[in-house]
């Protein structure tokens, strides 16, 4: 019933007409579909390929969105994430106002320097412990048996 095109695209029959599926994660791609990656491995193949040309190029966000003629916010939201960093050598010359949300230190990604990093995480770990207080106390229930309802 399913034949196998020329380039791996898987093509056939389906319960919806002809069919074809991502090359890469064989997901079903509408028969009018133009390119053989759906959109999510499209977007991974992209990152991909401008994380190997940061690590190649000394660049900055700026240069990157115009090299692969993406939106700028783009390339900015990956250095948010923490999904990208440019090169140590000297950040300043590099990024163009990434400064730590908390204290305003410069960084080469995310949101928060270490410092401040490490200190939201013991913040956190603190808060989640128990806190204990002579109300919190288990105790036993005894009834009297005089007083019985």
């Amino acid at each position: 019933m399913a034949t196998r095109t020329i380039n791996n695209n898987t093509a056939g029959e389906g319960l919806f007409g002809t069919t074809k599926q991502c090359e890469f994660c064989h997901r079903a791609l509408p028969a009018k579909y133009e390119g053989t990656l759906c959109p999510n491995c499209m977007d991974r193949q992209l990152f991909h390929e401008v994380r190997e040309y940061i690590r190649a190029n000394v660049v900055n966000e700026y240069q990157v969105a115009e090299h692969f003629n993406i939106p700028l916010k783009q390339v900015k939201d990956w250095i948010h994430e923490g999904r990208i960093e440019y090169r140590a050598e000297d950040p300043a010359a590099n990024l163009s106002a990434m400064h730590c949300q908390n204290c305003g230190a410069p960084i080469t990604f995310g949101s928060l320097c270490p410092k401040c990093l490490r200190n939201a995480n013991v913040k956190k770990v603190v808060a989640a412990q128990p806190q204990f207080n002579d109300d919190t106390k288990m105790r036993y229930i005894t009834h009297d048996k005089n007083n019985v309802s």
